[in-house]
């Protein structure tokens, strides 16, 4: 499969793409163990069947010595018990902000409050934009066509721990 577009090559798009980027990094300078961060943005990932960020973040997840259980375990990680309390409530705040035209009202109260008992304001906050910044750039990757060559090298976007 073939790009429908190459985003860096068309001048709106891809100035637009690498502001997009550039407020990723933010998210990377949180407080949120860096492990908990490439779980989350890989289950949002396999929930929109984003292949390039799945590629991706799982090599980012394995270079933050992630085990190969922990990560096939990641789709069905509430009947898994290889995840902290804090990792399964940062799943669901993932889950919930990624499926919000599934639950009418959005993320839950009870979901919201299971995150706020392990992650403080900050914590959250930084949670709430990894959310959307991973349903953003995997919705460009999707619509554009972008596929996984497994060629994805883990720290090659200057990700670090």
């Amino acid at each position: 499969m073939d790009a429908r577009l190459d985003i860096f090559a068309t001048p709106t798009a891809g100035k637009a793409f690498k502001h997009l980027i550039a407020a990723g990094h933010a998210v990377e300078e949180s407080t949120v163990p860096f492990a908990t961060r490439e779980l989350m943005k890989l289950r949002i990932s396999q929930i929109n069947g984003c292949a390039v960020c799945i590629d991706m973040h799982t090599k980012e997840a394995v270079a933050a010595g992630e085990t190969s259980v922990r990560l096939s375990l990641v789709p069905a990680w509430r009947e898994a018990t290889v995840f902290t309390e804090a990792e399964r409530a940062a799943f669901e705040l993932a889950e919930e902000g990624t499926r919000v035209a599934d639950a009418a009202g959005g993320v839950s109260d009870e979901v919201w409050e299971r995150a706020a008992r392990h992650y403080d304001e900050e914590q959250l906050g930084s949670l709430l934009m990894l959310i959307c910044f991973m349903n953003m750039v995997n919705r460009v990757n999707i619509i554009a066509r972008r596929p996984a060559t497994g060629e994805y090298v883990a720290g090659q976007l200057g990700k670090t721990r």
